[in-house]
């Protein structure tokens, strides 16, 4: 039996960046896989497959839409979604292998099979083939992920009634996309299909899309969504999906009971995530889950069970690949006594459409409730000589600063490359700068991060200078 320092159970970001973080500290560390490639839904079937199909898929929507105002002509513009998938795996094939090369640089053993507790310090690794083996382990770190949910009575058959998963491999361009849930995934994947000539409607339980965000970025993305195509019913309840040969027939109401019904020849669910525990034998060890189905942790990751602890979508806190990288490297260095820091209010939130939208910290709503006084600054793209330059002139920038103290609390935009200028508002607001000292910094001209500092100028005696 092979004996290990620390064991890592699943390979996603959060797994792999901690056992790598691990093996870093000198740990002796074991990785388990259930699957035949490492990286867990993120690099596999979620974050990175996504983005290459949207990169792909916003080419193909600017050449047929803004190439011409760029005076570049073409003839006959032709959508290949066979090369689009082809170039989507290869972009995975490369990321994955990326991780097994990582594994090996860094000495950690990779094990491939399913693993199960048989007691706190024991672990039973059942491959798909071939024999079973078991693994003694001083700590265990679980990272097992989440999986998509449903609704209640409605069953994902994988053909018609999808997943993201799915989405990622249709050898068709859909006619009508039904599209349950106005989230994060469900709505960067709806856009891909909008783009490539898709009827996309989202059915959407609550009054805005994207909720955990803050409302003004909903109602930015949704207007600008309805510019490619998308519809959008909202504070619709979906209360059947029904499966007919080739089509999808989703019947919702509204809150008055009247009733909407559309036919369509793919749905997909995007509802959210659910922490996935399948086969880790759990009660073999002890380990107890909350009421929402999460392992319970401390605030160090650490189980009821001592040496036992877990990250990532597996436990509560937002289900973002980045949040559980963070949690495995805080992790690792909390394990050997050093004295890491998360702080969970200033882990970005990013939706990978076009525009980006992005947000950190305190949302205004939340601002409103707990009663804080606050000021905002905004600056629009479309003021922007360098969105005029790149025809992307929808979204804004906003910032929330304390109205006193003139802290930067919150930082939300949705427009170009908002997914990395955010990065700017998290370093700001990690080392607790104001307004002020946004505006005093130089921005490079023309830039789209001159946006920010124009929102910070206008957040401070409204002096933004080019609104």
């Amino acid at each position: 039996m092979s004996k290990y320092d620390i064991t890592v159970i699943g390979s996603g970001p959060g797994g792999y960046v901690a056992a790598i973080r691990c093996a870093q500290l000198g740990l002796k560390t074991a990785i388990i896989e259930k699957y035949p490639t490492l990286g867990g839904t993120c690099l596999n079937v979620g974050c990175i497959p996504s983005k290459a199909l949207l990169d792909s898929s916003e080419h193909y929507h600017n050449a047929a839409s803004k190439f011409s105002a760029h005076g570049i002509k073409l003839k006959d513009l032709k959508m290949d979604l066979k090369q689009m998938i082809k170039r989507k795996n290869e972009v995975v094939k490369q990321t994955c292998d990326g991780i097994a090369y990582l594994m090996k640089k860094n000495k950690i053993d990779v094990i491939h099979g399913t693993g199960t507790f048989i007691d706190k310090n024991t672990i039973e690794v059942s491959p798909e083939k071939g024999k079973k083996l078991k693994i003694e382990t001083d700590k265990t770190i679980i990272a097992t992920g989440s999986k998509p949910s449903s609704l209640p009575g409605i069953e994902i058959d994988k053909k018609r009634i999808i997943t993201s998963t799915e989405a990622l491999n249709l050898t068709e361009v859909p006619k009508h996309l039904i599209l349950i849930g106005g989230g994060i995934i469900g709505l960067e994947m709806g856009s891909v299909f909008a783009r490539l000539g898709a009827k996309v409607s989202v059915l959407e339980f609550m009054d805005g899309i994207i909720t955990t965000m803050d409302k003004s970025l909903g109602k930015e993305l949704q207007k600008t969504l309805k510019n490619i195509g998308m519809e959008f019913y909202m504070k619709h309840r979906v209360t059947s999906a029904t499966v007919k040969g080739k089509s999808v027939a989703v019947t919702a109401e509204d809150k008055s009971g009247k009733v909407v019904s559309l036919k369509g020849d793919y749905c997909i669910m995007a509802v959210g995530r659910s922490p996935y525990t399948k086969g880790l034998g759990l009660d073999n060890a002890g380990v107890k889950l909350d009421d929402r189905g999460r392992i319970d942790v401390n605030d160090d990751l650490e189980t009821n069970v001592k040496g036992i602890y877990a990250i990532g979508d597996v436990v509560k806190g937002a289900m973002l690949a980045h949040k559980a990288e963070d949690e495995g490297v805080f992790l690792a260095e909390k394990i050997v006594g050093q004295k890491p820091h998360i702080n969970y209010n200033l882990i970005p939130s990013v939706v990978y459409t076009w525009p980006e939208v992005a947000g950190v910290g305190y949302t205004e709503e939340q601002l409103k409730a707990d009663g804080v006084k606050y000021k905002v600054g905004s600056f629009p793209f479309k003021a922007s000589g360098r969105a005029r330059a790149s025809m992307d002139l929808e979204g804004f920038v906003k910032i929330l600063a304390d109205s006193d103290t003139d802290e930067i609390l919150g930082v939300h935009m949705i427009g170009p490359r908002a997914a990395d200028m955010i990065a700017e508002a998290v370093v700001a607001m990690e080392f607790r700068a104001s307004a002020e000292d946004i505006a005093r910094i130089c921005h490079a001209h023309p830039s789209f991060t001159e946006a920010f500092k124009e929102a910070a100028m206008d957040a401070t005696e409204k002096r933004a200078i080019h609104i």
